[in-house]
Parts: structure tokens; C-alpha cells; sequence
């Protein structure tokens, strides 16, 4: 089991910038790829990006590309969300989340944290 704590959230101003955390610990050599996912007020939870543990690969959206940046550090086992340029529509609670492999959905949540993007 992998236990994930996201950290960093808060309330900035459109066109600001806000840099999330996701620390691991636990079973953290087995997972694949750590994804960030978001929940809008009153809306589903949708995708934001991914990055693959070992290679540090990345996917995005399309409505984050250019702006939101995900990284990590495995000596700290832990990634970043790096969201520039925000929008009041960024506004949500934003999730890491962990799988195993490729065949297996994500299976390991944090608890989330409140981003909000108002003036």
C-alpha cells in the first residue's frame, strides 16, 4: 500500500502561481506512474496530468498544457504540481493518486487539497 499526502493548496489570483507536493511513503517501488487528478465544485473528478516514476514521463490535458508542470523528486518521493497562469476555472480540490502498472487503474488517493483562483 502506498499512503499519499498532497500538500500546498490555497487561494491565489488569476494569473498566479501555486506549486502543489505529493509525498509517498510506504510500498513506493512498486508504483508505475503518479497522476494528479482535480474535482471542480459541483463537477466530476477529471485527469490532469501524469508522470511515470522511473522515466519521468509526462502527459497532460489539453487545458493545462503550457501552464501546469508535474515533476518529481524519487530521493524525496514525492511530485510536484506546478500550476502557472491560473484560472478562476483551475478552482478545485486536486488529488494525487498512484498505480502499480499500466494494466491497473489508480488505487492509491491522498486526501486532497483546495485550490482556489479568485480575485
Amino acid at each position: 500500500q502506498v499512503h499519499l499526502v498532497e500538500s500546498g493548496g490555497g487561494l491565489v489570483q488569476p494569473g498566479g502561481s501555486l506549486r502543489l507536493s505529493c509525498a509517498a511513503s510506504g510500498r513506493t517501488e512498486g508504483i508505475y506512474m503518479m497522476g494528479w487528478f482535480r474535482q471542480p465544485p459541483g463537477k466530476e473528478r477529471g485527469i490532469v496530468g501524469g508522470i511515470t516514476w522511473s522515466a519521468g514521463v509526462t502527459t497532460y490535458v489539453n487545458s493545462v498544457k503550457g501552464r501546469f508542470t508535474i515533476s518529481r523528486d524519487n530521493a524525496k518521493n514525492t511530485v510536484y504540481l506546478q500550476m502557472n497562469s491560473l484560472r478562476p476555472e483551475d478552482t478545485a480540490v486536486y488529488y494525487c493518486a498512484a498505480r502499480r502498472s499500466v494494466l491497473y487503474s489508480y488505487d492509491s488517493w491522498g486526501q486532497g487539497t483546495q485550490v482556489t483562483v479568485s480575485s
